[in-house]
C-alpha cells in the first residue's frame, strides 16, 4: 500500500505554530510547528458526523503568509495518553457505544492510542462466524478493517486484545490458530489476552498463559471473581440492604496470577486493582523480580464504596468500589510506583440499562473524557504526585505495556536565532501500512489551569453513564495531535482559531 495522508477528522487549517510550550519532561520551553492540512474527509456532512467540535474550513481557504500564531503560555506539551482498557462494544452493542464515538471520546480526552477489550459481540476469539461480521469474517478482521468497513477515519489509534477463552465463555482456551494471524496486522495488531469481564477460570489458567508466552503477547487478567454480591462488602452494602462482595475475592485471584508468573515466566499485567491486600502482594512480587504490572482506574483513587449512596448505580463496577483504606493504600501506591499506570476501564451502558436500579443496572462508567482532568484534580492539585508522574501512569508506562515508542519532542528541538527552539511536525509522514512504528508524533497540548464543570451531556461517547458528571475539575486537553495531523480541537482553541483569522503573521 502506498504512504498516504494522515488520519484527519478535522476540517483544513493553515500552518499553526503553538508558542511557549512547556515540555512535559522538563523545565524547556519550546515552539511546536503544525502544518497545514487539507480535510480528509469528503464532504459538510462527513465532518458533522465524525468532527462535532470542527470549524468551518471555508475560514482558511485563502492562502496565509505564514502560520497562524497560538500563544500556549503556561500549556503542557506531552505525549498523546495511551489508555489500555477499553470496551467500545462495536460490534454487538453499537446502542450503548461505535467505534467512531469511542474514537471521538478518547482524543477529546487527549487520546492518541487505546487498547480494545475482548467483549465484543461476538468476542475477539479470532472463530469464524456465520454469516459474518460487518462483512468480514471474525469479530477481529472486523476491527482490523473498520475504517474501511465504515468509510471512516478514526482520530486515534488502537491494538486489540483477545479473548482468552472461545466466545468468553471460560469453557475451551481460544484457538492459537485463529487469532495467529493477527498478531502480525501492522495497524491493529493483537498485543495481549484476556477474557476481561471475568478472570480466567483455574482450569484454563494454564493454558492460557502457555498461549501468552508462545503469540509472545502479555497475559491481562481481570482481577474478580464471584458468585453473588453487587457492591462491597461493607457497612454500606448493609445501609443499603444488597449482598456484598468481600475484598478476599480479588486478592485470591491475585495472588493467583502472580504465583503463575512466578512459575512461568510470562507476563501478567492485573487489572483495575481496588485493594490494599492487593497492592501489597503487587509489591512484594515486584521487589521479587516478577513480571507482573497492574493498573488501577481513576474511580478507585477517586471515590469509596459510600458513593453509592450518593450516585446509585452510576457507581456501580466490578470490581466495585472499596473502602477508605483502600482507596488511601491506592493513592500510596500510585505514589510510589507500585501502580504502573492508570487506565479508564471505559465501560458504556445506555442510561436506561443504569437506571433500572442497583440489583439490575450493569456494572460499569465511562471514563474517556474525564480521566485526566479527575486525575489532575485529584492527583496533582491535591499533592499526591507531579504533572510528569501523571504524564507517566496515563502516556509513557501504557506505550511500554503495548511495546509502543513515546515521542519525546526534545528530541527533534531545531534551534532558531530568536526566540523558543522549534519542534518542526511538518517533514513527519504517516504509513497505513504500519502506523504505530518510526517516529509520527502523538502528542497532546495539556491546559493544566483550566478549571472546569464536567457536563455529561456534552460527552462525544454515546453513554452518559459517570459519577463525575458536574464535578468541578482542573486540567484539560486543548489539543490532540495525532501523526502530526490536528485530530481534536477544544472549544476554547476553536474560538482562537475563529478569532484569529486576520492575524497571520510572517
Amino acid at each position: 500500500m502506498n504512504q498516504q495522508n494522515p488520519p484527519q477528522i478535522f476540517p483544513s487549517h493553515p500552518d499553526l505554530l503553538f508558542t511557549n510550550l512547556k515540555a512535559w519532561n522538563s523545565d524547556q520551553v519550546m515552539d511546536l510547528y503544525l502544518a497545514g492540512s487539507d480535510s480528509a474527509l469528503s464532504s459538510d456532512s462527513d465532518r458533522k458526523q465524525h468532527s462535532p467540535d470542527s470549524l468551518d474550513s471555508s475560514v482558511y481557504q485563502q492562502k496565509a503568509p505564514g502560520p497562524l500564531v497560538i500563544d500556549c503560555q503556561g500549556k503542557i506539551l506531552a505525549p498523546g495518553l495511551r489508555d489500555p482498557h477499553v470496551h467500545f462494544r462495536d460490534p454487538g452493542q453499537t446502542y450503548k457505544e461505535t467505534m467512531i464515538s469511542g474514537a471521538q471520546a478518547a482524543a477529546r480526552g487527549g487520546y492518541t492510542g487505546l487498547l480494545i477489550m475482548p467483549n465484543t459481540v461476538p468476542a475477539l476469539d479470532g472463530a469464524p462466524v456465520t454469516g459474518g461480521v460487518g462483512g468480514y469474517r471474525t469479530s477481529l478482521d472486523y476491527l482490523n478493517h473498520y475504517q474501511e468497513a465504515q468509510s471512516c477515519l478514526l482520530p486515534v489509534k488502537y491494538a486489540l486484545c483477545l479473548a482468552a477463552s472461545q466466545g468468553r465463555q471460560g469453557k475451551k482456551a481460544s484457538s492459537f490458530h485463529d487469532w495467529e494471524e493477527s498478531l502480525t496486522w501492522s495497524s491493529h495488531p493483537a498485543l495481549a489476552l484476556s477474557d476481561d469481564g471475568a478472570a480466567v477460570p483455574d482450569d484454563l489458567l494454564s493454558h492460557v498463559a502457555a498461549l501468552a508466552l508462545k503469540a509472545g503477547i502479555i497475559f491481562i487478567d481481570h482481577c474478580e471473581h464471584h458468585e453473588q454480591g453487587i457492591m462491597n462488602e461493607s457497612d454500606t452494602s448493609r445501609t443499603l440492604g444488597v449482598p456484598g462482595i468481600p475484598g478476599s475475592t480479588e486478592i485470591a485471584v491475585v495472588s493467583r496470577d502472580i504465583q503463575v508468573a512466578k512459575e512461568t515466566g510470562v507476563h501478567i499485567h492485573l487489572q483495575h486493582i481496588s485493594t490494599k491486600a492487593s497492592v501489597e502482594a503487587i509489591r512484594k512480587a515486584k521487589a521479587e523480580g516478577l513480571a507482573v504490572t497492574c493498573e488501577t482506574a481513576p474511580h478507585y483513587l477517586a471515590l469509596n464504596d459510600r458513593a453509592l449512596l450518593t450516585y446509585g448505580a452510576m457507581a456501580k463496577m466490578n470490581p466495585p468500589l472499596r473502602s477508605e483504606a483502600d482507596r488511601q493504600a491506592l493513592l500510596e501506591a500510585v505514589a510510589d510506583g507500585t501502580i504502573d499506570m492508570i487506565a479508564t476501564d471505559h465501560a458504556p451502558h445506555s442510561l436506561e440499562e443504569k437506571e433500572a436500579g442497583l440489583m439490575e443496572a450493569p456494572n460499569g462508567i465511562i471514563g474517556l473524557e474525564t480521566a485526566y482532568p479527575v486525575l489532575h484534580t485529584l492527583l496533582v492539585d491535591g499533592g499526591i504526585i507531579s504533572d510528569n508522574r501523571l504524564i507517566d501512569l496515563m502516556s509513557v508506562q501504557p506505550a511500554r505495556l503495548l511495546g509502543q515508542n513515546v515521542y519525546d519532542p526534545l528530541v527533534h528541538l531545531s534551534s532558531q536565532e530568536e526566540g523558543n527552539p522549534v519542534c518542526d511536525l511538518k517533514s513527519w509522514s504517516y504509513s497505513f501500512d504500519d502506523p504505530w512504528a518510526g517516529q509520527a508524533p502523538d502528542l497532546v497540548i495539556l491546559d493544566t489551569d483550566k478549571t472546569w464543570t464536567i457536563e455529561a451531556k456534552d460527552f462525544l461517547s454515546k453513554a452518559r453513564n459517570t459519577p463525575f458528571d458536574q464535578w468541578t475539575v482542573t486540567g484539560k486537553a486543548m489539543a490532540t495531535i495525532l501523526s502530526g495531523s490536528l485530530s481534536y480541537a477544544s472549544p476554547e482553541l476553536m474560538a482562537i482559531l475563529a478569532k484569529k483569522e486576520d492575524s497571520w503573521t510572517d
